[in-house]
Protein backbone atom coordinates (compact mmCIF):
# COMPACT_ATOMS: atom_id res chain seq x y z
CA UNK A 1 0.00 0.00 0.00
CA UNK A 2 2.80 2.57 0.42
CA UNK A 3 4.12 2.48 -2.40
CA UNK A 4 1.31 2.50 -4.45
CA UNK A 5 0.47 5.73 -1.72
CA UNK A 6 3.52 7.13 -2.55
CA UNK A 7 3.21 7.07 -6.44
CA UNK A 8 -0.68 8.08 -5.90
CA UNK A 9 1.04 11.49 -4.01
CA UNK A 10 3.46 12.40 -6.16
CA UNK A 11 1.18 11.76 -9.61
CA UNK A 12 -1.35 14.60 -7.98
CA UNK A 13 1.20 16.73 -7.22
CA UNK A 14 2.16 16.79 -10.86
CA UNK A 15 -1.59 17.07 -11.46
CA UNK A 16 -2.22 19.81 -8.95
CA UNK A 17 1.30 21.98 -8.53
CA UNK A 18 -0.12 25.11 -9.63
CA UNK A 19 -3.51 24.77 -7.98
CA UNK A 20 -4.75 26.39 -4.92
CA UNK A 21 -7.67 26.86 -2.44
CA UNK A 22 -9.31 28.97 0.19
CA UNK A 23 -7.77 27.38 3.11
CA UNK A 24 -4.61 26.42 1.15
CA UNK A 25 -4.32 30.41 0.60
CA UNK A 26 -4.85 31.14 4.11
CA UNK A 27 -2.32 28.54 5.69
CA UNK A 28 0.61 29.91 3.65
CA UNK A 29 0.43 32.74 6.31
CA UNK A 30 0.89 30.05 9.23
CA UNK A 31 -1.86 31.60 11.27
CA UNK A 32 -4.39 28.84 13.05
CA UNK A 33 -6.75 31.68 14.18
CA UNK A 34 -7.19 32.53 10.35
CA UNK A 35 -7.46 28.87 9.26
CA UNK A 36 -10.12 28.04 12.12
CA UNK A 37 -12.10 31.01 10.97
CA UNK A 38 -11.47 30.15 6.98
CA UNK A 39 -12.57 26.38 7.88
CA UNK A 40 -16.14 27.60 9.27
CA UNK A 41 -16.49 29.92 6.42
CA UNK A 42 -15.69 27.41 3.94
CA UNK A 43 -18.54 24.82 5.18
CA UNK A 44 -21.11 24.50 2.56
CA UNK A 45 -19.20 27.25 0.63
CA UNK A 46 -17.19 27.05 -2.71
CA UNK A 47 -13.73 27.68 -2.75
CA UNK A 48 -14.10 31.10 -4.60
CA UNK A 49 -16.80 32.90 -2.38
CA UNK A 50 -14.75 31.45 1.05
CA UNK A 51 -11.69 33.68 -0.56
CA UNK A 52 -13.29 36.47 -0.93
CA UNK A 53 -15.61 36.29 2.29
CA UNK A 54 -12.13 35.65 4.23
CA UNK A 55 -10.00 38.47 2.61
CA UNK A 56 -13.01 40.67 3.19
CA UNK A 57 -13.15 39.59 7.04
CA UNK A 58 -9.48 39.45 7.55
CA UNK A 59 -8.97 43.08 6.65
CA UNK A 60 -11.47 43.95 9.17
CA UNK A 61 -10.54 41.47 11.89
CA UNK A 62 -7.16 38.77 12.20
CA UNK A 63 -7.63 38.00 15.82
CA UNK A 64 -10.11 37.31 18.22
CA UNK A 65 -9.42 40.92 19.85
CA UNK A 66 -10.65 42.45 16.80
CA UNK A 67 -13.15 40.13 16.00
CA UNK A 68 -15.15 40.54 18.74
CA UNK A 69 -14.83 44.36 18.26
CA UNK A 70 -17.00 43.89 14.94
CA UNK A 71 -20.72 43.86 15.54
CA UNK A 72 -22.54 40.89 14.40
CA UNK A 73 -23.97 43.09 11.57
CA UNK A 74 -20.80 43.82 10.40
CA UNK A 75 -19.62 40.49 10.49
CA UNK A 76 -22.41 39.63 8.25
CA UNK A 77 -21.78 42.18 5.62
CA UNK A 78 -18.26 41.03 5.78
CA UNK A 79 -18.38 37.11 5.10
CA UNK A 80 -21.94 37.62 2.78
CA UNK A 81 -22.85 35.74 0.54
CA UNK A 82 -21.36 32.52 2.41
CA UNK A 83 -23.81 29.98 3.31
CA UNK A 84 -25.61 29.82 6.25
CA UNK A 85 -23.57 33.52 6.85
CA UNK A 86 -26.53 34.57 9.85
CA UNK A 87 -25.14 31.45 11.78
CA UNK A 88 -21.76 31.36 10.91
CA UNK A 89 -21.33 35.22 11.83
CA UNK A 90 -22.62 34.46 15.16
CA UNK A 91 -20.31 31.52 15.87
CA UNK A 92 -17.20 33.32 14.85
CA UNK A 93 -18.08 36.17 17.08
CA UNK A 94 -18.24 33.04 20.07
CA UNK A 95 -15.34 31.29 19.43
CA UNK A 96 -13.61 34.95 19.90
CA UNK A 97 -15.02 35.20 22.97
CA UNK A 98 -14.40 31.80 24.61
CA UNK A 99 -10.41 31.86 22.92
CA UNK A 100 -9.96 35.12 24.41
CA UNK A 101 -11.66 34.01 27.76
CA UNK A 102 -10.51 30.53 28.13
CA UNK A 103 -7.24 30.47 26.10
CA UNK A 104 -5.53 33.72 26.07
CA UNK A 105 -6.51 34.63 22.20
CA UNK A 106 -4.47 31.37 21.50
CA UNK A 107 -6.06 28.61 19.41
CA UNK A 108 -5.17 25.04 21.02
CA UNK A 109 -2.84 23.83 19.29
CA UNK A 110 -3.84 19.75 20.07
CA UNK A 111 -6.73 18.23 18.92
CA UNK A 112 -8.29 17.17 22.11
CA UNK A 113 -8.70 20.93 23.30
CA UNK A 114 -9.62 21.84 19.89
CA UNK A 115 -12.64 19.35 20.13
CA UNK A 116 -13.66 20.96 23.24
CA UNK A 117 -14.71 24.25 21.04
CA UNK A 118 -18.45 24.72 20.01
CA UNK A 119 -18.91 23.78 16.38
CA UNK A 120 -15.29 22.49 16.02
CA UNK A 121 -15.45 18.64 14.63
CA UNK A 122 -12.59 16.48 13.91
CA UNK A 123 -12.63 17.94 10.56
CA UNK A 124 -11.97 21.05 11.46
CA UNK A 125 -9.91 20.49 14.36
CA UNK A 126 -7.10 18.49 12.06
CA UNK A 127 -7.38 20.84 9.47
CA UNK A 128 -6.43 23.58 12.60
CA UNK A 129 -3.18 21.69 13.70
CA UNK A 130 -1.83 21.01 9.86
CA UNK A 131 -2.43 23.56 8.68
CA UNK A 132 -2.16 26.23 11.08
CA UNK A 133 0.51 24.51 13.20
CA UNK A 134 2.08 22.18 10.81
CA UNK A 135 1.75 19.29 13.29
CA UNK A 136 0.80 15.60 11.84
CA UNK A 137 -2.81 15.12 11.09
CA UNK A 138 -5.45 13.50 9.08
CA UNK A 139 -8.40 15.97 8.15
CA UNK A 140 -10.97 13.97 6.47
CA UNK A 141 -13.87 15.72 4.44
CA UNK A 142 -16.47 14.08 2.15
CA UNK A 143 -13.88 13.81 -0.94
CA UNK A 144 -10.87 12.11 1.09
CA UNK A 145 -13.83 9.71 2.93
CA UNK A 146 -15.40 8.71 -0.99
CA UNK A 147 -11.73 8.46 -2.74
CA UNK A 148 -9.81 6.76 -0.17
CA UNK A 149 -12.97 3.97 0.06
CA UNK A 150 -13.03 4.03 -4.17
CA UNK A 151 -9.11 3.85 -3.92
CA UNK A 152 -9.27 0.52 -2.15
CA UNK A 153 -7.27 2.42 0.89
CA UNK A 154 -9.81 1.97 3.28
CA UNK A 155 -13.18 0.22 4.02
CA UNK A 156 -15.01 2.43 6.28
CA UNK A 157 -18.53 3.97 6.35
CA UNK A 158 -17.95 7.15 7.71
CA UNK A 159 -15.29 9.87 7.36
CA UNK A 160 -14.44 9.46 11.45
CA UNK A 161 -13.78 5.71 10.51
CA UNK A 162 -11.79 6.95 7.26
CA UNK A 163 -10.04 9.21 9.77
CA UNK A 164 -8.78 6.49 12.19
CA UNK A 165 -8.07 4.28 9.21
CA UNK A 166 -5.74 6.00 7.17
CA UNK A 167 -4.06 7.17 10.85
CA UNK A 168 -3.06 3.94 11.17
CA UNK A 169 -2.36 2.68 7.85
CA UNK A 170 -0.68 5.91 6.01
CA UNK A 171 2.69 6.94 6.40
CA UNK A 172 2.79 9.75 8.39
CA UNK A 173 4.77 11.48 5.75
CA UNK A 174 1.83 11.45 3.63
CA UNK A 175 -0.94 12.77 6.25
CA UNK A 176 -0.94 16.74 5.80
CA UNK A 177 -0.30 16.29 2.20
CA UNK A 178 -3.51 13.82 0.80
CA UNK A 179 -5.72 16.03 2.14
CA UNK A 180 -5.69 18.85 -0.18
CA UNK A 181 -4.89 16.82 -3.28
CA UNK A 182 -7.63 14.71 -2.50
CA UNK A 183 -9.98 17.63 -1.97
CA UNK A 184 -9.09 18.65 -5.28
CA UNK A 185 -8.94 15.51 -7.32
CA UNK A 186 -12.47 14.70 -5.81
CA UNK A 187 -13.52 18.48 -7.36
CA UNK A 188 -12.21 18.11 -10.58
CA UNK A 189 -12.21 14.32 -11.35
CA UNK A 190 -13.10 11.95 -8.99
CA UNK A 191 -16.94 13.04 -8.66
CA UNK A 192 -19.36 11.55 -6.15
CA UNK A 193 -21.68 10.66 -9.39
CA UNK A 194 -20.55 9.76 -12.71
CA UNK A 195 -16.35 9.94 -11.72
CA UNK A 196 -14.41 11.16 -15.01
CA UNK A 197 -12.10 7.97 -14.72
CA UNK A 198 -11.24 8.30 -18.90
CA UNK A 199 -8.87 10.44 -18.30
CA UNK A 200 -8.05 10.18 -14.26
CA UNK A 201 -4.41 9.99 -13.81
CA UNK A 202 -3.94 7.44 -11.06
CA UNK A 203 -6.39 4.87 -12.68
CA UNK A 204 -4.20 2.32 -12.52
CA UNK A 205 -3.78 2.58 -8.70
CA UNK A 206 -7.62 2.16 -8.69
CA UNK A 207 -10.15 -0.60 -7.20
CA UNK A 208 -12.83 1.74 -8.43
CA UNK A 209 -14.96 0.35 -5.16
CA UNK A 210 -18.35 1.12 -5.84
CA UNK A 211 -18.03 2.64 -8.81
CA UNK A 212 -21.26 1.77 -11.19
CA UNK A 213 -20.94 4.29 -13.86
CA UNK A 214 -18.36 6.59 -15.12
CA UNK A 215 -16.95 8.77 -17.97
Amino acid sequence: MASDIETIVQILKEQYYDKTSALLDVSNSKDPFKVLISCILSLRTKDEVTAKATKRLFERATTPEEMVRLTKEELEAAIYPVGFYHRKAAHILELSRVLIERYDSRVPDELDELLKLKGVGRKTANIVITMGYNKPGVAVDTHVHRISNRLGLVATKTPNQTEFALRETLPRRYWISLNDLLVMYGQTICTPISPKCSICPITEYCKRVGVTRSR
